[in-house]
């Protein structure tokens, strides 16, 4: 594991959302969910891709907040365009686990 420094981490935009819609993505090349995140007004809503059918259903992502880094460049993923990276820890059975916030907190809130 390489070192950063405070520097570093301090460039990486790492803000919680709340999931406001789910699609199905059937062009993604395995399993994914095309997510619209809402994180407030400063940053407003992006959208992202996530790998996360294993573990989650469409219909319990709604309204669940999550972490997210809002800072990289958008993405093309097949036809669509990731506005953001949702955050989560890959099992050894290659599940992703969703890193959120254990109780509720204001869209947008930056982790510090």
């Amino acid at each position: 594991m390489s070192e950063i420094s405070w520097g570093d981490f301090e460039k990486v935009e790492l803000r919680v959302g709340t999931v406001v819609s789910v699609d199905e993505f059937p062009e993604a090349r395995r399993p994914a969910y095309k997510l619209r995140v809402d994180f407030g007004d400063e940053i407003g809503v992006r959208k992202s891709s996530a790998q996360i059918t294993d573990l989650y259903h469409s219909s319990d992502l709604v309204g669940k907040q999550v972490l997210a880094v809002v800072n990289f460049p958008a993405k093309q993923i097949g036809p669509f365009m990731s506005e953001c990276l949702v955050t989560g820890f890959v099992t050894q059975s290659g599940e992703v686990v969703l890193a959120v916030p254990d109780r509720k907190v204001a869209n947008g809130l930056r982790l510090a």
